[in-house]
C-alpha cells in the first residue's frame, strides 16, 4: 500500500490528498462523469508531497473550465464568494437575497435597532411565520481563517441589548425572536458550542450538516456575480459597487453594464454563462 501524499491547506495544516475529496468538490459542481475521472487521474499524476490545496483547486479549475464555464463557475463557489469583499455590504445583500429563497420577507440589510444601551446597526433582518430574526455576518476574504467564540459572543451581547430594549418599553423597539451568526469560512467548535448553549442559529460554510451557507446557497440556486469566468476581476468589482450582486440581476441591468464598456458580444457571453450557471 502506498505512503499518502500530504497536501498543505490555506490554514497551514497538513492533511492526507483524498481524492473522493476532490471528487465530490467536482460532482457538486455538476462536471460529467467523464470530465471527473480526468480530473483526478491528472491529480494523481502531478501530486506531489507538499502541494497545497489552493494549486490543486487551479488545476482542477482550469481543466473543469474546458469542460464548461458554468461548471467552473459553481466549483468556484467559495473563493466566489470571498470576492465579494474586502467589505462585507455586497455579502449581506446576497445574504439577504438567499433568505428571501428561504421564504422570509421584510429583508432589510444594514437597519438601525436601538438596544437598551446603544443603538446597533444589524447587518440583515429579516421575518417568517411571524418571527423576526437579525443574522449578524462575519465576512473573510482570505482563506483557512476560522470564525471563532469571540464573535459569537458579540451576537448574542448585541441580541441580549436589542432584546432588554424591547422588554423595557416595546414601543419604543423592536422585537427580535432569534439571533443568527453567519459567516463564509469555517467556525470554531468553542463557537458551534456557544451556540447551541444559548440557542443562537450558527451557520459556516460547511456547518451544519444540510443547512451549512455552501448547502443554502446551491438550494437557492442563487450565484454571486463574481463566480463567473466571463468576467474579469475589474468587472466583477465595477458589478458589485452598481449593486449587481447575484447573477439573476445581470439581465436585468442590461443598461448599466453596457455602460460600463461591455460589448454586445461580451453581454451576450455574460448572460449565457449567468443562464446556465442558475439551471
Amino acid at each position: 500500500m502506498s505512503e499518502p501524499v500530504f497536501v498543505v491547506k490555506a490554514s497551514g495544516e497538513r492533511e492526507p490528498f483524498s481524492d473522493e475529496k476532490l471528487r465530490r468538490s467536482l460532482q457538486r459542481a455538476g462536471a460529467p462523469a467523464k470530465a471527473i475521472d480526468d480530473i483526478s487521474k491528472h491529480m494523481r499524476v502531478e501530486l506531489k508531497d507538499g502541494m497545497t490545496t489552493a494549486e490543486i483547486y487551479r488545476r482542477a479549475f482550469s481543466m473543469l473550465k474546458h469542460e464548461g464555464r458554468h461548471f467552473a463557475a459553481r466549483y468556484s463557489l467559495k473563493r466566489a464568494i470571498m470576492g465579494l469583499g474586502p467589505t462585507g455590504h455586497p455579502f449581506e445583500k446576497f445574504v439577504g437575497e438567499i433568505l428571501k429563497t428561504q421564504g422570509y420577507s421584510n429583508v432589510q440589510v444594514g437597519k438601525i435597532i436601538q438596544g437598551i444601551c446603544v443603538a446597533h446597526e444589524v447587518d440583515v433582518v429579516a421575518e417568517k411565520d411571524e418571527r423576526r430574526i437579525m443574522v449578524e455576518l462575519k465576512f473573510h476574504n482570505t482563506p483557512g481563517i476560522r470564525t471563532d467564540v469571540k464573535v459569537a459572543l458579540y451576537v448574542q451581547a448585541r441580541f441580549e441589548d436589542i432584546d432588554k430594549q424591547w422588554k423595557h418599553e416595546p414601543s419604543h423597539g423592536i422585537q427580535i425572536h432569534e439571533a443568527w451568526l453567519m459567516t463564509n469560512t469555517k467556525l470554531t467548535s468553542e463557537a458551534i458550542a456557544y451556540g447551541k448553549c444559548v440557542g443562537m442559529k450558527v451557520i459556516g460554510w460547511s456547518y451544519p450538516a444540510g443547512g451549512s451557507l455552501q448547502h443554502l446557497v446551491e438550494r437557492s440556486g442563487l450565484h454571486p456575480v463574481t463566480s463567473l469566468t466571463t468576467l474579469s476581476r475589474a468587472q466583477k468589482v465595477q458589478f458589485l459597487d452598481r449593486g449587481i450582486i447575484v447573477c439573476k440581476d445581470i439581465q436585468n441591468n442590461r443598461d448599466i453594464i453596457m455602460s460600463l464598456g461591455v460589448s454586445e458580444a461580451k453581454f451576450n457571453q455574460i448572460v449565457k454563462e449567468a443562464g446556465e450557471l442558475c439551471i
